[in-house]
């Protein structure tokens, strides 16, 4: 199965921006493929050595694995990091910038599920 997930919430509620991420490293623990696009203040989560300074209450710190899984990819919205005026260079460099057009092409794949935070 193919897991199309958007994320809105940022650094400033730890424990639900971390959601997408462990919801995705579930899904990728059952051998399914994921794609994350992170919205809104979300986009904060891809800025250099923020996922560090996370920390969720309760539930643990999953950002990392499901950056570095091979069947995850993670995509930041372009305009949402344009309008919070984060610098391109400021992103972590394994998440790549996206838009609309690409959380639409993984949500319309014939085995998706849409879910969202």
């Amino acid at each position: 199965m193919y897991f199309a997930i958007s994320a809105t919430i940022g650094p400033t509620d730890p424990t639900r921006a971390e959601m997408p991420f462990i919801f995705a490293a579930s899904a990728l623990q059952a051998g399914d493929r994921v794609m994350i696009m992170l919205f809104h203040d979300a986009v904060h989560m891809a800025t250099k050595g923020t996922s560090n300074k996370i920390i969720p209450f309760g539930p643990p710190k999953r950002f990392d694995e499901v950056l570095n899984h091979t069947d995850s990819e993670i995509l930041v919205c372009g305009p949402c990091v344009v309008v919070r005026h984060i610098a391109s260079v400021s992103l972590d460099e394994r998440i790549k910038i996206g838009g609309m057009n690409d959380f639409h092409a993984a949500a319309s794949q014939d085995n998706a599920r849409v879910v969202n935070f």
